[in-house]
């Protein structure tokens, strides 16, 4: 199993932590355990960057002109999938999914590595654009990421990056169209091509019935029509099956749900929190945590309110009693009460009643000399609280694939308070060692991690989520992390 090559600088350093993810989720697609995904996503990783480093290293050799290439991310993906046809030319075809197995003898399959004019147009169109212009489409539309995040990875300014966009979309389907009109065709597909181009150029228009026909049954030009039709959020579907080919779709859909969690509720275009959308669950949480608040005020309140009643003691009792049997009063602070309030009239755990003294009182003693109630007893004795305060945040650790020497996990943290930056601390208990990780900065002393946030994901909103992944190695057990803690502070696990 060969390993991974060695970043030659921060850039490529930045470039493997972006990429190494998306290899390896195609590549367990492919494969039919997690072992063979891991052995297969770093065979191609090595191929994949090589042929990186030889079209840049060809491009400065050349003054600036550049080589046609696919952005980093595709060409790692089509990595993964020329490594898989060479596994099952030699004999290792029982490690791949049977579906891919069938797909690579066919004719689809031969499309990718056959003439250059004969290829899906969508990965013909993408070739042809600028490297930034065919990166910011596929981060875009085909990794599901937000666009201020691609933004800042491209250095563009985030005010103008939907209108590039934009741009680069119309770009890419005039490539398509003329990559169509340039691929060998009959004369019916010929013929319908010019009306194919009117017809996916607006929203508004109607298919004519007999161009629906030919669609369903010329593979070819319904391709081609997926390209040029940028409308109607066909175009992520169109880029995976032209540049992936097997699994496209279903890689879509596995990278989609990978930035849901990566960046969660501290996604940079994520509207804010305090204005939550109804329909993900928010504004109801919202509700609940204002109406405990709200309750745990008026439990306060009253509870001031009885131990301001004027209740006598006789004198000896009155110096009997030390001032520590005095019943603190609820804190009406911002804090959540995580159990009911006690009593006002329920003695204090850490106060041990003298002999002879009883606890309760009556109005009606001798002495009516009151004592006001609250004046002392407002602050909770040292060691003592008035109500737990809930954890800081919650932990959730998921084991994503395992193989005989190491693993793939991520750690999602939900945070109860807003964070301008973050550190996660957790102990791996088996001698497990991060080898790499993304979306954080890894730091491990012994059988301690400590993860920083990226430049790009510091900010998390109040009750949102962070969230990282990293490969770590092992020998034999793999139990999960534990003792996880956020800037310093305890997490509850989940």
């Amino acid at each position: 199993m060969p390993d991974l090559p060695s970043p030659q600088d921060a850039t490529e350093a930045a470039l493997f932590s972006e990429c190494w993810d998306a290899a390896l989720s195609y590549a367990d697609l492919c494969t039919a355990g997690s072992a063979a995904a891991a052995e297969l996503a770093r065979e191609a990783f090595e191929q994949g960057i090589r042929e990186l480093r030889e079209a840049e290293s060809a491009t400065v050799r050349g003054y600036g002109r550049r080589s046609t290439r696919l952005p980093r991310i595709p060409l790692l993906l089509t990595a993964v999938r020329s490594t898989a046809a060479a596994w099952e030319e030699a004999g290792q075809g029982h490690k791949l999914d049977p579906d891919l197995r069938l797909w690579l003898h066919s004719d689809r399959a031969a499309r990718y590595t056959g003439p250059p004019l004969e290829r899906p147009v969508a990965l013909r169109g993408l070739r042809d654009l600028q490297p930034a212009d065919a990166e910011l489409l596929w981060l875009a539309e085909a990794e599901a990421l937000p666009l201020p995040l691609v933004a800042r990875r491209l250095g563009l300014d985030p005010a103008t990056a939907a209108g590039e966009l934009a741009q680069v979309g119309r770009l890419f389907r005039d490539r398509c169209h003329r990559n169509h009109l340039d691929s060998p065709m009959d004369a019916e597909c010929r013929s319908y091509a010019r009306l194919l181009d009117a017809v996916t150029r607006s929203p508004a228009a109607d298919t004519p019935d007999d161009l629906s026909r030919h669609l369903a049954t010329c593979h070819r030009c319904a391709e081609a029509a997926a390209c040029l039709r940028l409308h109607g959020g066909g175009l992520p579907g169109a880029l995976a099956g032209g540049v992936i080919g097997w699994g496209g779709l279903a890689y879509l859909e596995r990278r989609r749900r990978a930035a849901e969690v990566r960046l969660g509720a501290g996604r940079p275009d994520r509207p804010d929190p305090d204005g939550g959308d109804p329909a993900d669950g928010t504004a109801g949480a919202r509700v609940a945590r204002h109406g405990l608040l709200v309750a745990a005020l008026l439990v306060s309140l009253l509870a001031l309110a009885v131990s301001l009643m004027p209740f006598g003691d006789t004198a000896d009792e009155s110096a009997e009693r030390p001032d520590a049997d005095r019943q603190p009063v609820a804190d009406p602070g911002p804090s959540l009460p995580s159990a009911p309030t006690a009593s006002p009239d329920t003695p204090s755990p850490s106060a041990e009643p003298s002999a002879g003294h009883t606890p309760e009182r009556t109005p009606d003693r001798a002495n009516p000399d009151p004592e006001p109630q609250g004046t002392s007893s407002a602050t909770a004795a040292p060691g003592t609280t008035a109500r737990s305060e809930p954890a800081a945040c919650h932990a959730d650790y998921d084991l994503v694939n395992q193989w005989p020497d190491g693993f793939q996990a991520t750690v999602t943290v939900t945070t109860r308070d807003p964070l301008d930056s973050w550190r996660v601390g957790f102990a791996l208990p088996d001698g497990q060692r991060i080898t790499r990780m993304w979306d954080a900065s890894p730091d491990q002393d012994g059988s301690r991690v400590t993860a920083t946030a990226a430049d790009y994901n510091r900010s998390v909103a109040a009750g949102g989520r962070l969230s990282f992944g990293f490969l770590a190695s092992r020998d034999g057990t793999n139990h999960p992390p534990s003792g996880f803690t956020l800037n310093g502070r305890t997490c509850a696990t989940v």
